[in-house]
């Protein structure tokens, strides 16, 4: 089942209205995430299950200097809402009018008039219009005036606490991708489209797939066992490097290239999704081609290892 994505919230179609809406910024789509949809669902499991999220993130339209930090891109978001059940994202554009709109004018005119929101569930942190000075106390006595139902979902947590995309993210830059799939309750996934490189991976015996890390948040640089998700719906082993090549001079942007372990075929142009198994190792730079092509293959010894193949 599809998850249908608006992105006109002025505009929207008859059936994309009056559904049972989780809110949130729902980056990465993560346990604590679904637990909000799961309410929302239990609540009025006889409406359309729905989310809504702003687009961009505000950190991004606030502090689009940073460095990337987003975990799931909006199509990605909405295939990870897919999977949990929920049939349709409502994506409100976050701009100039958005941000400057007070708390009781978003109740009103987004989740109201435009969402026809019937039923709302958020986490209980959830903040929302103009300085983030609507809270979930305030959308509480909202929500009650205006007949609609409220459900306020408490923190999924484990040993170290709540379950958040701020632990997430922490978890890959610090190099475990099996804590942040903990986390997730999958593993995390770089989705891109297939460049055209220089061949050099094909010319020492390891051709790669080359995708551009781009808005996505940059993990630890370095080697990592992967699966890599492909077009026919196919999960393929391989191992995978993270980073700027700086044994081959550098990229001015950070790539992701992966070797697919016993596949041969084209991807060129194509969007592929590679998701983090384990780190092997950082990123390293070597004093020639032959020294590169030993640790290449030590490395996908080493993927192969985790990953259980021979």
């Amino acid at each position: 089942m599809a998850c249908e994505v608006w992105t006109d919230w002025r505009a929207l179609p008859a059936g994309a209205r009056g559904g049972t809406v989780a809110l949130g910024n729902l980056d990465g789509v993560h346990r604590g995430h679904r637990a909000v949809l799961a309410a929302a669902h239990a609540a009025r499991p006889d409406l359309p299950l729905q989310a809504m999220t702003l687009e961009p993130h505000p950190r991004e339209y606030f502090r689009p200097q940073d460095p990337p930090f987003r975990l799931t891109l909006l199509p990605a978001k909405a295939a990870a809402l897919a999977e949990a059940g929920c049939t349709g994202l409502h994506a409100i554009p976050f701009d100039a009018t958005l941000a400057a709109m007070e708390a009781e004018a978003f109740c009103e005119t987004i989740l109201a008039e435009a969402l026809g929101a019937r039923h709302l569930a958020c986490g209980a942190d959830f903040a929302f219009g103009h300085r983030r000075g609507g809270d979930v106390t305030f959308l509480a006595r909202w929500a009650e005036r205006r007949g609609i139902g409220l459900s306020i979902v408490p923190p999924v947590s484990d040993a170290a606490g709540p379950i958040s995309s701020t632990r997430i993210r922490r978890a890959l830059q610090d190099g475990y991708p099996e804590r942040a799939a903990a986390l997730l309750g999958r593993d995390w996934e770089v989705r891109g489209v297939v460049f055209h490189g220089d061949r050099l991976g094909r010319e020492l015996g390891w051709p790669t797939a080359n995708i551009w890390m781009g808005r996505h948040l940059e993990p630890a640089r370095g080697v990592y066992a992967v699966r890599a998700a492909l077009p026919d719906g196919t999960l393929v082993p391989g191992v995978a490097n993270i980073g700027r090549r700086p044994t081959l001079g550098g990229d001015p942007e950070t790539r992701l290239e992966t070797h697919l372990f016993d596949w041969s075929g084209d991807l060129y142009d194509r969007e592929i999704g590679i998701r983090l198994v384990r780190f092997l190792r950082e990123d390293m730079t070597f004093t020639g081609l032959d020294e590169l092509k030993a640790a290449i293959a030590a490395d996908a010894a080493g993927a192969r290892a985790v990953l259980g193949i021979g």
